[in-house]
Parts: structure tokens; sequence; C-alpha cells
């Protein structure tokens, strides 16, 4: 089983900052990519932010500038720091990661989802 935990949600004033954590647990060989999505009311999931297991990354043109993708290898986390919120930034945030198990069986997991809502 593998799991993906999110955190650090919430709402924010525009203009403002969150940080957004996803780690990951369970049986768990390694992990290739991992990235943000997010899902407005009516809207499709779209990408915010991936980075490779080498750090490479990657931003929708949107956020490019305000929004940082980072992770902990060690950890199994990724995170998200999103900087100069906007009020169209309000979206439920999904992590996903691609992840290769114990097993050598690879797949895409996602994580539950967190609201960030911001006001303006």
């Amino acid at each position: 089983q593998v799991q993906l935990v999110e955190s650090g949600g919430g709402l924010v004033q525009a203009g403002g900052s969150l940080r957004l954590s996803c780690a990951a647990s369970g049986s768990i060989f390694s992990i290739n990519s991992m990235g943000w999505y997010r899902q407005a009311p009516g809207n499709q999931r779209d990408l915010v932010a991936a980075i490779t297991s080498g750090g490479t990354t990657n931003y929708a043109d949107s956020v490019k500038g305000r929004f940082t993708i980072s992770r902990d290898n060690a950890k199994n986390t990724v995170y998200l720091q999103m900087n100069s919120l906007k009020p169209e930034d309000t979206a439920v945030y999904y992590c996903n990661a691609d992840i290769i198990r114990i097993s050598r069986r690879s797949n895409d997991y996602w994580g539950q989802g967190t609201q960030v809502t911001v006001s303006s």
C-alpha cells in the first residue's frame, strides 16, 4: 500500500503565501516525478508544477515566478511554496507521484486534495 498525505492548505488574502506539503508512505522502492495539480469548480484538473527525482522542475505559465516546487527525497516529500497568491489560484490542490513499489511495479498515485482559498 502507498499513501500520499497532503497538508498546508487554507484561507489566505490575496498577496499572501501558503506552503503545501505532501508525504508519500508505504511500500516504496523509489519515486520518479512528483507534482501538484489543481482543480477549481467546473474546471478540469490541471498541472501546477512538477519535479523529477533529479530536481528538474516544470511550471504552469500562470504560476511561474510565484510558486516554487521542491522535494526531499530522503523524506519522500514534495512541497509547493506559493507566494503572491491571487483569487484565481483558489482550487483544490492535489499531490501526484509516480511511485515504484517494493514489488518493482510502478503506479501513479494521488493525494486526497487540500483546499486553497484566496480572498480578494
